[in-house]
C-alpha cells in the first residue's frame, strides 16, 4: 500500500507539471511535449493487444491512417465536424481490426504470421489510398486551417496549446482505462491467454473471443489518434500516414519504455522523441544532414534495450524506486 501511494503522488505529480507545462515552454518545446503525448497514446493502445495479450501488431498505422482519413474526408466534403465523425472513424477501425483479427484467429495465424498480416494488410490499404481521388490520391487531402488563435473546440480548429491539452488528456484517459482493463475480467484473460494460450484454452477460456476483444478494443482507441493526428497536422498522404514507418514508431515506445505495463508507453515516447529531436537539431546546428538518422538511432537504442534492459526501462525504474 505505501508503494501504491508514493505511484499515485508521483502520477499526481506528473500530471500537475503536464498541465501547467504550456505556461512556461517554447512553442518549440510544446510541440515536442504533444508527440510525445501522442506517441504515449497510440503506444496505450497497441500494448492492449501485445502487451496484455500477446499479439504482435506490426501494421497500426493501418488505424491512424483510417480514422485519420475518415475524419477529415467528412469534414472536408461535407463539413461534418471531428466529434460527430469520429464515431464513423471508430466504426471502420474497428471494421477493419474486426476482419484482421477473423482471419487471423479463425484460422489458426499467430505469431510473425500475425505479425505479416497486419503490415499487409496496413500496406495494401496505402496502396488503394493512392487511387482514391475523392480522399486527395498521392496529392493528399488538405485540411483548411482557421481561427488558429482561438480555440474552437467543436472543429478542432485552435492554437497549438489546444491540441496539446487534447492530446494530453487523451492519453491520461489511455492510461486509466489500461489500468482498469488490465485488472478487470477481460485484462486478466488477455494475460493468461499472452503467458499461455493452450492452457488458457485448457481452462475453458474462449480464446477466440477475447483475443478478437483486444483487437477491437485496441483499433478504436486508435481511431482517436487518427482524428487527432489529421486535424492536428491538416494534411494527409497516403504514403505517410499508412507506411510502415509509422507502425515502428508507434510501437517503439511501448517496446523500449516496457511492453505490457501502464507507464512504460509513456516513459518509451518520452526518452525516442526527446533523443531523436536532440539529435536531429545538434547535427542541424553543426550542419551536417544525415537522412534516415532518427531510423538509425531508432535501431541502436532498440538493440541497446535488449541486450540490456530486455523488460524495458520503466521496469527496471520501477525496481529502484519501489513503485
Amino acid at each position: 500500500m505505501k508503494h501504491g501511494r508514493r505511484a499515485l503522488i508521483g502520477l499526481a505529480l506528473l500530471l500537475a507539471l503536464l498541465t501547467a507545462f504550456p505556461l512556461f515552454a517554447s512553442p518549440y518545446l510544446l510541440s515536442i511535449a504533444t508527440l510525445i503525448l501522442f506517441f504515449a497514446y497510440t503506444g496505450q493502445a497497441w500494448n492492449v493487444m501485445m502487451g496484455f495479450t500477446g499479439q504482435l501488431s506490426l501494421g497500426h498505422a493501418l488505424y491512424v491512417g483510417l480514422g485519420a482519413y475518415v475524419s477529415a474526408g467528412m469534414f472536408f466534403h461535407y463539413g461534418i465536424g471531428p466529434w460527430a465523425s469520429v464515431w464513423l472513424a471508430i466504426l471502420v477501425c474497428v471494421a477493419a481490426g474486426a476482419v484482421i483479427g477473423f482471419l487471423a484467429f479463425r484460422f489458426g495465424i499467430s505469431g510473425v504470421y500475425f505479425a505479416l498480416l497486419t503490415i499487409a494488410f496496413a500496406e495494401f490499404t496505402r496502396i488503394g489510398f493512392d487511387h482514391i481521388r475523392w480522399l486527395g490520391g498521392p496529392g493528399g487531402l488538405f485540411i483548411p486551417v482557421s481561427q488558429r488563435e482561438s480555440w474552437d473546440l467543436a472543429n478542432l480548429r485552435g492554437p497549438p496549446e489546444m491540441f496539446y491539452y487534447l492530446i494530453l488528456a487523451l492519453a491520461a484517459g489511455a492510461f486509466l482505462a489500461c489500468s482498469w482493463l488490465l485488472r478487470s475480467r477481460a485484462g486478466y484473460y488477455w494475460q493468461a491467454i499472452r503467458e499461455n494460450e493452450q492452457a488458457a484454452r485448457a481452462l475453458g477460456i474462449d480464446v477466440f473471443r477475447w483475443k478478437m476483444l483486444a483487437v477491437v478494443v485496441s483499433s478504436a482507441m486508435t481511431a482517436l489518434s487518427g482524428v487527432f493526428f489529421a486535424f492536428y497536422y491538416n494534411n494527409l498522404f497516403p504514403e505517410q500516414t499508412f507506411h510502415i514507418s509509422r507502425s515502428i514508431e508507434i510501437i517503439l515506445g511501448p517496446v523500449i519504455g516496457g511492453v505490457g505495463t501502464l507507464f512504460g508507453p509513456v516513459l518509451g515516447a518520452a526518452v525516442l522523441t526527446v533523443l531523436a529531436d536532440g539529435i536531429t537539431e545538434a547535427l542541424g546546428a553543426l550542419g551536417w544532414e544525415f537522412p534516415g538518422v532518427k531510423q538509425v538511432f531508432y535501431g541502436f537504442v532498440l538493440l541497446a534495450v535488449v541486450m540490456f534492459l530486455p523488460h524495458g526501462i520503466w521496469p527496471a525504474i520501477a525496481r529502484r524506486l519501489r513503485l
